[in-house]
Formats: structure tokens, C-alpha cells, sequence
């Protein structure tokens, strides 16, 4: 007679509770002397920007729009475009520069290209903020719309500026450029909507709840609907991130459309959407290393294909640890000669009492080098972008300095950094959830 099988004396572990991350509309807001909130920007700056536009129209001279490569530079240059049109700014006045793989507006490459179209107003939305010299070297005036992290000076000369960075809970460039140009012609409100939903979701994430200070967003998302919009947001981003850097696709693609409907029909966006998952499905399961004092993670990766912010948004969504600070991905293959990076608070660390600030935590491993000019050397794109999204393109022998300074791959004293958990489901490629109670602050 067969003895019955005794149950196992081994309890099953619980499993571990994610963190709970704060709804991001909740953040604590600023408000000013009078007692009312100061959201999204300052309202002087907000006022000064409107009457930027309005002179802009008012002149009818030549005009250039900078708009970033990603779905809510994309969308904050198409609202600003339709609402310049709607004004009275003749079509055939208006262009658009879009930067060229790698650059930023502040290289002379880029200054040459944007002043060869010869504008007098230039408007430079979500493309990062820098103290720099004008937007370029002939007579003009700029305005530059922007969230990311940047003290009071970090603009071109001689620029006006309206910036979110400052008024929490962050939004997006795209909100704050639809909430300063709706205002101006009564028809902005109801062609614009969806690009303000498409740029919004794009950077928070389709999980944001659209409440206060946010605008009610009801009608837009009954129209075309959560799906739609967040489809398209994909198909707009994807381009950029392909080998062949097909940004001109989506900017073209997304000024000529008139819903999110029409992005979905798409066979450019569609090809570059599929390419790209693929090209991150190969890179994605990279094993990470860990620093020696287990608070940063770093994958390394070589591709052509701009993935490795998705591959670092999806990792900080999976591993915990008590230490874990923030994750770090490295690609070697994406600009000859040099490592594009991208940070990301992970999920465990963005509950904490004090979240990680990235930008500081990477300019924290810089200032420890033994050699005092590797900070410079890093160069200008080091450290740009949110505290909570963060990284940089720098030289392949400065981040080897970096990484030897971490100690990465060292086996540290005490617990093992190899024994951070993965656990949930996938995140989606959203910077919301690095947005915490503070001010947020583009790799």
C-alpha cells in the first residue's frame, strides 16, 4: 500500500508588495502671494509668451519651430503650428527644424541649419534648457517652451522662456503649450486637444487621471478615445528611435493628420513601430551588473536603434532592492565613439521618503573621480534632462571612467546587489512615475 505523500513543511513565500507611487496630479502645488496655484508655469511668463505669439503673427515674417524628436516635443510643435495658421501666419512662412541624430540646439551644426532658413521668430519647444549663447547668430527672437529641470538662467541669451519645471505637479510641454495657445483663438481648444492628450500621455503615461490642476480632458477621450490616442503615441515615437533616425516621418506624418485616427493608418509609423520592438525584445534581456555599493544597475547594450530608454524604463519597473538608487542603461552602438545613456528611479526607490535624484547622483559619481577634470570632460549632455529620468551621451573612455569609479561588477560587503528581486507585470515606457512629490526634472 502506497503511503500518502506528506504535505510540504515549507510555507510559500508572500509576495513582495509593489510600492505604492503617489497619483501624480496630487503633488502639492505652488501657490503665490494671493493664495492661487501656480500651474503649469508662472503666469507672467505664461502672459509674456502670449504676447511672443501674437507679435510673431502680427509681424508676418519668416518663422521657425524647434520642436523635440519625441511625442511631446512632436505634438507642442504641431499645437504651436496650428495655432500660428489659425492666427493669420501665412503656411508658406512656417518651418520646422528638427535635429539631426545626436545633436542638441546648442552645437553649431545645429545653430548653421536653423539659421539657414533665415527666421526672425524662433520658437524651441521640449528640446531641454542650458545657458548658452543665442538660438543663433543672426537677429532674431526666440522663445523657448520647456519642463525639464533648469535653474533661472539656463536659457540662450536674449531668449524668453516659459518652463513648468517649476510649478507641480510638472506637465508636459505639450500641456503647457496648449494651455498657453488655447487661450488665443477660440478654435485651438477643439483641433488641439489630442495632441495635448498624445504629448501628455507620451511623458506621464496613459495611467494619468486628467484632474485638477489638469484640464477636464472628458470630451477629447470620448471622441477618439484612451486607445487611440495611446496608440498613436507610440506610432509618433517609434520613428526616432528606428536605425535610420525617421523623425521627418512623424513630423510630417503628425502635422498633416487631423485626429489620432489618421496616425493609425500609417504604414511608416506602423514599419518603425515593429522594427523597434523587435530591436528591444533582442536587447531587452541583457544581464545587468550592479555598482559596488549596490545603488545603481547597469545594463550594457549595443545597438543602433534608440532603446535603451525604453529598456531602462521597463528594468526600473521590475528590480527592487532596499538600495537600489537607479538603473542605467548604456549603449555603445548608437553614435560611433561614444555611450548614449538613460537613467530611471526604479520602482522600489520612488516611495521613499527622499526619492534619488539622478541628475545629482550621477554628477556625485563624476565629482568622486581621482582625475578632478573628468566632469568636464563629460561634457554638456552629461546629466540633462528630469531628477527622476535622466543620463547623458558622452565619450566611450569618460564613461569607462565612470563605470571604474562605481566599481561595477564588484562583489560589495554585505548583501549581494544580485539578490534584487524582479517582480510586477511590464512597465510601459512613461515617465510619470518619475515624477515624485518634488519638482521633476532628457536621455
Amino acid at each position: 500500500m502506497k503511503r500518502a505523500a506528506s504535505p510540504s513543511k515549507r510555507t510559500p513565500r508572500a509576495k513582495r508588495p509593489r510600492p505604492k507611487v503617489p497619483e501624480y496630479h496630487l503633488t502639492p502645488s505652488l501657490r503665490d502671494e494671493s493664495g492661487d496655484v501656480v500651474w503649469p508655469a508662472p503666469r507672467a511668463q505664461i502672459e509674456r509668451a502670449r504676447n511672443f505669439i501674437l507679435e510673431c503673427v502680427a509681424a508676418q515674417k519668416k518663422t521657425l519651430i524647434v520642436p523635440d524628436k519625441d511625442a511631446d516635443g512632436l505634438t507642442s510643435g504641431a499645437i504651436l503650428q496650428k495655432t500660428l495658421v489659425l492666427l493669420g501666419l501665412p503656411q508658406d512662412l512656417i518651418s520646422a527644424h528638427l535635429l539631426q541624430r545626436g545633436g542638441n540646439i546648442h552645437g553649431e551644426v545645429e545653430r548653421r541649419a536653423m539659421a539657414a532658413h533665415e527666421p526672425a521668430y524662433i520658437f524651441v519647444l521640449d528640446q531641454g534648457s542650458r545657458k548658452s549663447p543665442p538660438v543663433i547668430d543672426a537677429p532674431h527672437k526666440a522663445l523657448v517652451i520647456d519642463h525639464h529641470w533648469a535653474l533661472d538662467d539656463d536659457f540662450p541669451e536674449g531668449s524668453e522662456h516659459v518652463t513648468a519645471c517649476n510649478s507641480p505637479p510638472v506637465a508636459t510641454s505639450s500641456l503647457l503649450t496648449y494651455h498657453i495657445c488655447s487661450e488665443l483663438h477660440e478654435q485651438v481648444a477643439s483641433s488641439c486637444d489630442w495632441l495635448c492628450a498624445m504629448g501628455t500621455h507620451g511623458d506621464l503615461g496613459n495611467t494619468l487621471k486628467w484632474e485638477p490642476p489638469f484640464p477636464d480632458m472628458k470630451a477629447t477621450f470620448k471622441t477618439y478615445t484612451k486607445k487611440a490616442i495611446n496608440d498613436a503615441v507610440s506610432l509618433i515615437n517609434a520613428p526616432r528611435r528606428t536605425a535610420s533616425y525617421g523623425v521627418s516621418a512623424a513630423w510630417a506624418a503628425l502635422i498633416s493628420a487631423s485626429s489620432p485616427g489618421d496616425l493609425l493608418k500609417n504604414r511608416n509609423l506602423l514599419a518603425a513601430r515593429a522594427e523597434v520592438n523587435a530591436e528591444v525584445e533582442r536587447c531587452t534581456h541583457t544581464a545587468p551588473k550592479f555598482s559596488a555599493d549596490a545603488k545603481i544597475a547597469v545594463f550594457r547594450i549595443s545597438s543602433a536603434a534608440q532603446v535603451h530608454p525604453v529598456i531602462a524604463t521597463r528594468w526600473a519597473g521590475h528590480l527592487q532592492s532596499p538600495k537600489l538608487e537607479a538603473v542605467l542603461v548604456a549603449n555603445e552602438g548608437y553614435l560611433p565613439g561614444m555611450i548614449n545613456f538613460s537613467c530611471r528611479v526604479p520602482r522600489s526607490a520612488r516611495a521613499r521618503d527622499n526619492p534619488p535624484n539622478i541628475i545629482e547622483v550621477l554628477k556625485g559619481v563624476a565629482d568622486k573621480a581621482p582625475d578632478p577634470t573628468l566632469r568636464a570632460r563629460l561634457g554638456e549632455s552629461f546629466a540633462r534632462g528630469h531628477k527622476e529620468a535622466s543620463g547623458g551621451i558622452v565619450p566611450n573612455e569618460e564613461f569607462e571612467e565612470l563605470m571604474a569609479i562605481l566599481e561595477v561588477g564588484k562583489k560589495p560587503e554585505g548583501n549581494s546587489p544580485k539578490k534584487a528581486k524582479v517582480a510586477g507585470p511590464k512597465q510601459s515606457n512613461t515617465l510619470m512615475n518619475y515624477f515624485t512629490k518634488q519638482n521633476a526634472d532628457k536621455t
